[in-house]
C-alpha cells in the first residue's frame, strides 16, 4: 500500500525532528508525505525555513509529498500567481485542493502535463460534484481523494458515512485516502488525535489502519506529528485491500499453522452461522487432519474440519455465531476480542487474513 505520515513544518517538531521521521519512514517503505500549507497556528517563519529542506530530503528518498493548499498558500510561499509548475519546483508532486477552486479550475489542472497529481476533499465529495468535473472533462487518472482528519473530540466522521463516501468514490475510479492518529505524540493545538473516524481517535494505529481498510480505504496516513517506531511499523506491513484481524493460535498442527498465514476470500454463498473460506479445502494436497481441540466454538473461532467430516477436511470457517463443541472440528485459532468486529466487514467475495500474535 501507499501510505504515508505527515509533517508540519513550523508546528509541534523542531526540523532535525521532521528530517529523522522522514528518514526513518522512507527506510521503512512508507512512500508518501502528507503536509499542509495553510495550518492557522504554523509559525510561518520557521515553516518557511524548514520547507526546503523538508522537500529536498523528500526529492532524495522519491517520497510523493502531498500538500493542502488553498488561495493563501501563494502569499505563503511568495508565488504571484498560481502556477503547478512551481509547486513542482519546490518538489510539491500532488495539491489536495482543500477549498478556494471551482469545478473548472479543478478539472484544469487535471489536465496538466507537469505530472502533478490534484487531491479532492473525500469527506466533502458529492455525487453531484464528481458528476460536474466529468462534465468539464477532468482527467480522473489524475485525481485521488484524502479524507479530513478532526482534530477536536467528537468531529470525526462515521463508519457508515466513511464507507459510503469510498464507495462513491470507487465508483468513479478515485482512489481514498484518510487519516489515524498517532497515540504516541499527538499534534497541537488541541492535542487530541488526528483522525478520519472518530470512533478511530483512541484506537492503536494498528487496528486503526486495518479498521479503515476494512471500510474500503486504498491508503493510510498516520495524522499527528511524531509516530513511534512500533506506531510506523504497523503502517509499513499494513495489506491493501482485505480484512486482516490479530489472532491467536490454538494448534500444534505445522499445517494449519501455515494455513493461518495465508489470504483467503469469503465464498459468495454467505452462511449464516460462519464466513467460510473459499479456497482453504483446495489446498489440502493429501494432507490428513487428525482430530485437536474439538471444543466449544464461540464468536470469533477460527475452526478447521478434521477428517471425521469426509470430503469437508480442510475446510476453514470463522464464526459468527456459537456452536457446541463437534469432535470432526477442529478450533486452530481466536480473533482477539477487540478485534472481532472486523468480522463484520468481511462481506461475500471479500479477501481476509491473519496476524498472528
Amino acid at each position: 500500500m501507499r501510505n504515508g505520515i505527515a509533517l508540519y513544518p513550523g508546528l509541534d517538531n523542531s526540523e532535525a525532528e521532521n528530517l529523522v521521521l522522514l528518514q526513518t519512514a522512507a527506510q521503512m517503505g512508507i512512500t508518501r508525505i502528507f503536509t499542509s500549507l495553510h495550518i492557522p497556528e504554523s509559525n510561518i517563519s520557521k515553516l518557511k525555513k524548514e520547507l526546503t529542506p523538508l522537500l529536498a530530503a523528500a526529492r532524495h528518498y522519491n517520497m510523493e509529498v502531498i500538500s493542502d493548499i488553498s488561495p493563501a498558500t501563494l502569499t505563503l510561499l511568495g508565488l504571484e500567481q498560481f502556477s503547478l509548475e512551481a509547486f513542482k519546483t519546490l518538489g510539491i508532486t500532488t495539491l489536495r485542493l482543500d477549498c478556494g477552486y471551482n469545478a473548472k479550475e479543478i478539472a484544469a489542472m487535471s489536465q496538466n502535463t507537469q505530472g502533478i497529481k490534484i487531491q479532492l476533499n473525500a469527506s466533502t465529495l458529492t455525487e453531484n460534484i464528481l458528476s460536474t468535473l466529468q462534465n468539464f472533462a477532468v482527467d480522473f487518472t489524475k485525481i485521488e481523494a484524502l479524507h479530513n482528519f478532526y482534530p477536536r473530540e467528537g468531529t470525526g466522521i462515521g463508519g457508515r458515512k466513511l464507507l459510503k463516501k469510498n464507495k462513491l468514490l470507487h465508483s468513479f475510479g478515485i482512489k481514498v485516502g484518510a487519516f489515524v492518529p498517532s497515540q504516541n505524540r499527538k499534534r497541537g493545538p488541541l492535542k487530541a488525535g488526528l483522525p478520519t473516524l472518530e470512533s478511530g481517535r483512541y484506537l492503536n494505529v494498528s487496528l486503526g489502519a486495518r479498521k479503515l481498510v476494512a471500510l474500503g480505504v486504498d491508503s493510510v496516513f498516520i495524522g499527528d506529528s511524531l509516530p513511534s517506531m512500533e506506531e510506523l511499523t504497523a503502517l509499513s506491513i499494513l495489506k491493501e485491500d482485505q480484512v486482516t484481524m490479530r489472532i491467536q493460535v490454538l494448534t500444534k498442527n505445522p499445517y494449519a499453522k501455515q494455513l493461518l498465514q495465508k489470504t483467503f476470500t469469503a465464498r459468495v454463498d454467505e452462511a449464516r452461522d460462519a464466513i467460510r473460506a473459499q479456497e482453504s479445502r483446495g489446498l489440502l494436497c493429501g494432507e490428513d487432519i487428525e482430530p485437536e481441540n474439538t471444543m466449544e466454538r464461540g464468536l470469533g473461532s477460527i475452526t478447521l474440519d478434521n477428517k471425521g467430516y469426509g470430503r469437508y477436511m480442510g475446510e476453514l470457517q470463522l464464526i459468527k455465531r456459537a456452536q457446541v463443541a463437534d469432535y470432526r472440528t477442529n478450533v486452530i485459532g481466536q480473533i482477539l476480542p477487540s478485534e472481532e468486529f472486523l468480522l463484520a466487514f468481511i462481506t461475500p467475495g471479500r479477501k481476509y487474513g491473519f496476524e498472528i500474535i
